[in-house]
């Protein structure tokens, strides 16, 4: 709930899906691959605000309250630091479930919406989109004038609402197929897959953003985070040739290094491809034992932090 209250979780999830839907509304001259593009782009769109999210959260939801000494009161009651870590881990992973929602509606609408050379903007579902999120912005103000309930995290569960609602009658508007192209095949359902994969590593970014905010600003956390964002996306190409040589150094740091190219498949989607569940299973638990790793490190710094 305190992160739903964060004026920069709503215009982060407002912003990154609207964003979504205006990349399938151009015309990228891709002879073809047009709809490719609007998909991949809508993707990375997902994992950047993934990114932003669970820096931005991890530092409001423990660094704030550890400068602001609502960390010291909550502990000073029966509370271990460990149950304390976990449950703002906990809240950290819920809310950013409801930023990777309202983005994978916006990107399976991306899969509608895009075009190729011959195609035309689909206006009608641009219209019911953005007057969803006009109207959830109009009850939080409602709520808020009249009921006195806070306008943030109204707007934000609203957004939820209003964009599964929005997806809902889209379905029964149908997507004129004359006029996007030849290729046109409607809604690409492969990316809900692909969208969970991306979730999955956004839960590891969270929770290096939640063990860099034990010690660390905002600013430095994100800095870390990035760096190890790049330097994942980057592993295979400087430790993994040279683990499958035999360097032991290599194979440690090919191993402790998050390996941001197992949760990104965007790529794979190609022609009738299809993400296999199993992948997804081998993905989850790969997920689960890096964010469990990096929870016990988090606990390690957050043992001996002076909190007063």
């Amino acid at each position: 709930m305190e992160l739903s209250r964060q004026p920069v979780f709503l215009l982060l999830m407002t912003l990154s899906t609207l964003f979504e839907i205006f990349l399938a509304c151009i015309n990228y001259f891709g002879f073809g691959d047009e709809p490719k593009l609007a998909k991949n782009t809508a993707l990375a769109v997902m994992l950047l605000a993934g990114l932003f999210g669970a820096v931005l959260s991890a530092s409001a939801s423990v660094g704030r309250e550890i400068r602001s000494g609502t960390a010291l009161a909550v502990l000073a009651k029966p509370v271990g630091r460990g149950q304390f870590l976990l449950a703002k881990y906990a809240g950290l992973a819920a809310a950013l479930a409801l930023l990777a929602l309202v983005n994978c509606i916006g990107v399976l609408l991306n899969t509608r919406m895009a075009f190729d050379a011959y195609g035309e903007v689909d206006f009608p579902g641009l219209g019911v989109f953005c007057a969803a999120m006009a109207l959830a912005y109009i009850i939080a103000a409602f709520t808020n004038y009249f009921l006195r309930r806070p306008f943030v995290s109204d707007a934000v569960f609203a957004v939820v609402v209003m964009a599964v609602v929005a997806f809902a009658l889209l379905q029964y508007i149908p997507r004129d197929a004359g006029r996007m192209g030849a290729d046109y095949k409607g809604i690409d359902w492969r990316v809900i897959p692909a969208s969970a994969l991306i979730y999955m590593g956004v839960l590891v970014l969270a929770a290096l953003a939640l063990a860099c905010s034990t010690r660390v600003d905002l600013v430095p956390t994100l800095a870390i985070c990035s760096a190890l964002f790049l330097m994942g996306l980057m592993s295979d190409y400087f430790w993994g040739e040279r683990a499958k040589a035999g360097a032991w150094w290599a194979s440690v740091l090919y191993a402790v290094t998050p390996n941001w190219q197992l949760f990104w498949l965007a790529d794979a989607l190609e022609s009738n491809n299809k993400i296999p569940l199993s992948y997804l299973a081998e993905a989850f638990g790969y997920a689960c034992a890096y964010v469990g790793a990096i929870l016990a490190v988090a606990l390690m710094l957050f043992e001996d932090r002076e909190l007063n």
